[in-house]
């Protein structure tokens, strides 16, 4: 592009292409589209950016991302306490929230056990659960990581670990199919696996 380009475009453009999924065109093509926003559509996005790396945060309890500490699922009155489903990531209760069948709430694991990757369980929020189940008042954990070797290597992790506890530790049915990811299940087959969860 060299010099017809301004700098502050350019700086723009190599922002958006440290995006996932975004390369050298489809980063044109969002800066482009930035500058001839009008002011206050263009400023929004910037102050949605801001707003949510200043304000968003992990619940002290499940992990999940809030604004408000403990979030509102554990805040809620109305929710079983006593079961708690365990994901990986934020992303995995938007999707089990999206059916409606939860009354439980949950616990954020914030990844898998990867060790090729790194990861190893003192990485994940697994102490955490553990000092959750071990102060009483959970009857049920269901494990519903993601069907994939991460996730059911997490899972057997997790059983193990609690296996003293004595609680009741159940898994999602593979209505899910091995392989896949929670945010890609349909409500029919997250309906399948919530209801048909079996002992772990």
């Amino acid at each position: 592009m060299g010099d017809a380009v301004p700098s502050s475009l350019k700086r723009l453009m190599s922002e958006f292409e440290k995006l996932p999924g975004i390369g050298p065109r489809s980063a044109e093509r969002l800066a482009f589209h930035v500058l001839k926003s009008d002011a206050d559509t263009a400023l929004g996005l910037a102050k949605a950016i801001r707003d949510v790396k200043e304000q968003v945060r992990h619940c002290r309890i499940c992990y999940n991302l809030t604004e408000s500490d403990p979030c509102t699922i554990c805040g809620d009155p109305r929710r079983d306490q006593t079961q708690v489903f365990v994901v990986e990531q934020p992303k995995d209760v938007l999707m089990l929230e999206s059916t409606g069948l939860i009354r439980g709430v949950y616990h954020v694991l914030l990844g898998h056990i990867a060790p090729l990757d790194g990861i190893e369980p003192g990485d994940l929020t697994l102490g955490a659960l553990h000092d959750r189940v071990k102060a009483g008042g959970v009857s049920e954990v269901v494990i519903s990581t993601n069907p994939t070797m991460e996730g059911e290597g997490t899972a057997l992790h997790i059983k193990s670990l609690l296996a003293p506890t004595g609680v009741r530790v159940t898994q999602l049915a593979r209505g899910l199919p091995t392989g896949s990811q929670l945010e890609y299940a349909s409500r029919a087959v997250l309906q399948d696996a919530i209801e048909g969860r079996r002992e772990f």
